[in-house]
């Protein structure tokens, strides 16, 4: 099996991730036929499929890890990736042209099977069951090696996708904060130079384990951490919402962190000292992991954990044009964006138009493509 065609089983077309049957699949087909500007759900899985054969050549790829499981008190991201992909293209219709130009390959969504999280908390008759619901007509002992779980889906992908093209650039849609945990895994062992994480949040998600739980929400910058070597290498920016103070977090993991009080005390110098340490780690390059919380709730509430007095858009932006100017962006995401989630009738539609700009200014920072996408 060839890893186009095994990427062919562990994906489906852009904003197909989400398994649907009747409510909602015809708005998802819908989305499905701008993307790919097909007349038909045929023409729809055949541009999906070429769009795999595209990944040697590319620069950045797209993929949607549509999941929630690996969430907290309020779930709904897992609608995020179909609707960041929908307010994109009704801002942007030529969008798809546009990243062909760039050379950017939008190679679909992990498939997510909604109850499962890891493979590591499965059983092996789970996984055997699931395995058969997913893959029907692949033979053993192909079909045992295949992942059922959207973190562990996601990581194979991209494992694959670092095999065909070593130094593309992975820029994520999730899902809940756990999605960005298997990129820094499969980044972990593509890069072999020194890289560094850049993660604005209201949140640390720090914890070593959460109820038992090893990969979630909460333990993603845990491991991601462990996976950069420490040294300062995560820059957490925005903190606002934590039971411990900073002195807690940087002393016992070595992460640095700048909290959303100074960042809105002194912008201009916040966003100097945030660039002049991650220049100091010694990375060449860093992956910008964009929780939407990290924003001021004013701006973002469409999400799982509102907070407010976080960073502003303005300041959001102005970091990752600096940090792609200045050290380089070897990726990126943006995460938590749940649009059923919405506190006042403009909340979702705001929160996604704001989604849709951190991810175009990116893709931007990424390619080196600025001005093109706007």
């Amino acid at each position: 099996m060839t890893p186009q065609e095994e990427l062919a089983l562990l994906l489906r077309p852009a904003a197909g991730g989400l398994y649907l049957v009747s409510t909602g699949r015809a708005q998802q087909l819908e989305v499905q036929r701008r993307i790919y500007g097909a007349a038909s759900d045929v023409d729809v899985q055949a541009r999906f499929r070429a769009s795999l054969d595209r990944i040697a050549g590319a620069r950045a790829i797209l993929l949607g890890i549509p999941s929630d499981v690996g969430a907290g008190f309020l779930r709904g991201s897992n609608l995020g990736p179909q609707a960041i992909r929908t307010a994109l293209l009704d801002a942007l219709p030529d969008f798809p042209e546009r990243a062909r130009d760039i050379g950017l390959v939008d190679i679909g969504d992990v498939f997510v099977v909604p109850q499962l999280l890891h493979d590591d908390m499965l059983s092996e008759d789970q996984k055997a069951a699931s395995r058969r619901a997913l893959y029907p007509g692949v033979p053993e002992p192909a079909v045992s090696r295949l992942p059922v779980s959207p973190l562990s889906i996601a990581e194979r992908a991209l494992d694959l996708v670092f095999s065909i093209n070593p130094s593309v650039a992975p820029i994520v849609l999730g899902g809940d904060h756990s999605t960005a945990l298997p990129v820094a895994r499969a980044l972990a062992r593509a890069r072999k130079r020194p890289w560094g994480i850049v993660q604005p949040d209201a949140h640390t998600d720090l914890l070593e384990e959460r109820l038992g739980v090893r990969d979630c929400f909460a333990t993603w910058s845990y491991h991601a951490n462990e996976l950069v070597g420490r040294g300062g290498r995560l820059t957490q920016v925005g903190i606002r919402a934590s039971q411990r103070p900073r002195e807690h977090w940087e002393g016992r993991y070595g992460v640095r962190q700048f909290w959303a009080a100074e960042c809105r005390a002194d912008p201009e110098a916040a966003l100097d000292a945030i660039v002049a340490h991650v220049k100091s780690t010694g990375v060449e390059g860093v992956y910008f992991s964009n929780d939407i919380d990290g924003t001021d709730a004013a701006y973002a509430d469409a999400t799982g954990t509102p907070e407010p007095d976080g960073l502003s858009p303005e300041f959001v932006v102005a970091l990752i044009r600096r940090l792609g100017r200045e050290v380089g962006l070897i990726g990126g995401d943006v995460m938590e964006v749940a649009p059923a989630l919405q506190p006042t009738p403009e909340s979702s539609a705001r929160t996604l138009a704001l989604a849709v700009s951190y991810l175009l200014e990116t893709i931007s920072a990424v390619v080196g493509a600025h001005g093109e996408l706007a």
